[in-house]
């Protein structure tokens, strides 16, 4: 779910120059935080509306603007260099190291190049956020065309395995004329990330997370290590119940699952197929969407729940400016960018959301996922302006879903959603629709940049994207595509992330992290309790006070210091921790355990 983040950069350079003194050091700093304070104002207003109201000229006023503040940075981002010798305080060296490793697109210092990059950036996404699949009946004439939000509603809602085909197969046309855009704007990525020093665009991403990029590498392959058991236990459970749904002909006893049949376009998420896997027995108590439906509950209202739930950890209302530039219901009037994200417009207190806000559980935990994000953004907006973000940016993506994995019975309770929470024998509805949502998305959330990052570095070459892509899901996932593929295909760009070029590893991060974050602030509120049998799950930081000072004290650092000193400050650990992940659920794992007993695993 994305913010507003920087992004890009090109000019070209004067020569490096050593030599440079710590008082000129200085003044560079003072004077590029104020540059890209200023440019990241203009392109943060043209985004929005380039999301919020999409056309050819939007596009193109979001493209100059972008092009302006990457220019800004790329250049600042280089000409650090002439400092690299110069002895500076700790924050000044960070912040030469933030302005060099910041950047998600370094474009070439070419002007025309530089232009060319951005513009194809814009229309990548743009192209995107327009898409639609327009079917067409047995009789040849022409149905209504479907956007993003109709086919979601489809896997949300259907078990018709030719609907769910249909759609599938459908969306993932939208993505086929941006396959020649893509590879040219791999190519000028590419060149502006070597004119950095960086063997690609991959490695530049790497680089950000305090750490040398191959070492980042190898602790993203730990990490997945160590959730994988539990990824291959709730796969093999998902894959024979469905078998029995929809039939041996269609779902293999030990092979991957058709990517269509897992209730979400990607298969990322699949939590929509709860109630084709869970057993009777383990029903998760309450259907929350449901309830929010019979007691009329509206987009604003849904925003507020979120809201609420931050002030009772001791944190400030929302700004008035938040309920009057927010969007929270798709217009009927023009295309918008409907992908959740949340926005700090001027990196102080223009804080918004842009949503096409559903009643349903999936958008309430959205919302509280996307004021994560905001709560986060105003907590550092103290600090000098390059370190305005994140202590890394999975830090920004789990602080949300932290606070939603408080989303639980007892909460319900508190708010009134819930007359009586159910009893302790249905945490495995609860763990499993979990699971579905938390544990299926590992992989995918690992794999989008494993597939990039190969792209970047010619591992998976242009006539092999389609090929790498599934290649991937299959290593990872266990999910096949629906129906053969074929390199005028392109697959990748049908998500959302890779058609706007947003690095994808930080939500992988952020599903470890949360569960990192979770248990260490359930403990600092008293959960569970010592010597209770309370389970993790059932812990909610709702109404903490001692669980809001904790996480402030954590996003007040904002960008400042190392992720590891951040991670500590709420934590008490330096190193990312997957055993957070496991304890979580591991009332579940030996529940699936049983259930898998003397059925196919893996794949």
């Amino acid at each position: 779910m994305k913010r507003f983040v920087v992004l890009f950069a090109p000019l070209l350079l004067a020569p490096c120059i050593f030599g440079q003194t710590a008082a000129e050091a200085k003044t560079f700093l003072d004077d590029t935080g104020k540059k890209l304070f200023d440019l990241s104002l203009e392109a943060g207003q043209a985004g929005w509306i380039q999301s919020t109201y999409i056309t050819d000229d939007t596009e193109a006023i979001a493209a100059k603007a972008n092009e302006r503040f990457i220019a800004e940075s790329v250049r600042a981002a280089k000409a650090t260099v002439r400092f690299d010798k110069v002895n500076l305080p700790p924050d000044q060296r960070r912040m030469m190291t933030v302005l060099k490793n910041g950047l998600v697109l370094a474009a070439p210092s070419n002007p025309a190049e530089g232009a060319e990059v951005t513009r194809l950036g814009a229309s990548l996404e743009g192209a995107y956020g327009k898409g639609k699949y327009c079917p067409e009946d047995p009789g040849g004439k022409s149905k209504p065309c479907v956007d993003i939000e109709a086919i979601t509603r489809v896997f949300a809602n259907s078990t018709n395995t030719n609907e769910l085909l249909d759609a599938w197969r459908g969306w993932h046309t939208i993505s086929r004329p941006m396959r020649k855009d893509f590879q040219r704007f791999v190519e000028l990525s590419n060149k502006g990330a070597r004119e950095l020093g960086f063997k690609d665009t991959g490695a530049m991403w790497r680089s950000k997370y305090d750490m040398p990029a191959d070492d980042f590498a190898k602790e993203v392959d730990r990490l997945w290590q160590q959730v994988r058991p539990l990824y291959v236990s709730l796969h093999s459970y998902v894959r024979w119940k469905l078998r029995e749904k929809y039939g041996a002909d269609l779902v293999p006893a030990n092979g991957p699952i058709p990517a269509h049949l897992l209730g979400n376009i990607w298969a990322q998420d699949w939590s929509n197929v709860y109630k084709l896997v869970a057993p009777a027995e383990a029903d998760k108590g309450y259907d929350l969407t449901d309830i929010l439906k019979k007691r009329n509950t509206q987009p604003l209202d849904m925003v507020h729940y979120g809201e609420n739930f931050f002030k009772s950890l001791g944190f400030a209302p929302l700004p008035a400016t938040f309920w009057e530039r927010s969007m929270f219901i798709k217009p009927r009037d023009r295309d918008v960018v409907c992908h959740a994200s949340a926005w700090d417009l001027d990196n102080i207190e223009d804080l918004r959301i842009k949503m096409c806000i559903d009643i349903n559980e999936e958008d309430f935990i959205t919302i509280h996922h996307e004021l994560g994000h905001n709560f986060y953004q105003r907590a550092y907006d103290k600090q000098p302006f390059l370190f305005r973000d994140s202590a890394n940016d999975g830090f920004h993506e789990a602080i949300g879903d932290t606070i939603a994995l408080s989303v639980t019975p007892e909460y319900l309770v508190k708010i009134g959603l819930l007359d009586k929470a159910p009893d302790a024998s249905k945490d495995i509805g609860l763990l499993l629709a979990r699971a579905l949502e938390k544990v299926a998305f590992l992989p995918f959330g690992l794999m989008i940049d494993q597939w990039r990052w190969k792209v970047f570095s010619g591992d998976i070459p242009p006539d092999q994207y389609n090929k790498g892509w599934w290649d991937l899901r299959l290593k990872y996932q266990g999910v096949a595509p629906s129906g053969p593929r074929s390199e005028t295909d392109f697959d990748p760009g049908a998500k959302y992330h890779v058609a706007a070029d947003v690095p994808y590893t930080r939500y992988f991060l952020s599903f470890i992290m949360q569960f990192q974050f979770h248990r260490a602030l359930a403990q600092a509120a008293g959960c569970p309790p010592t010597g209770s049998s309370t389970p993790l799950n059932r812990c909610s930081i709702y109404d903490n006070r001692e669980a809001g000072r904790r996480l402030n004290n954590m996003l007040v650092m904002g960008l400042s210091k190392p992720w590891q000193d951040a991670m500590f400050e709420l934590t008490g650990q330096r190193q990312l921790d997957a055993t957070a992940i496991l304890d979580y659920f591991a009332p579940l794992q030996k529940w699936l355990d049983v259930q898998n007993k003397g059925k196919p695993t893996g794949w």
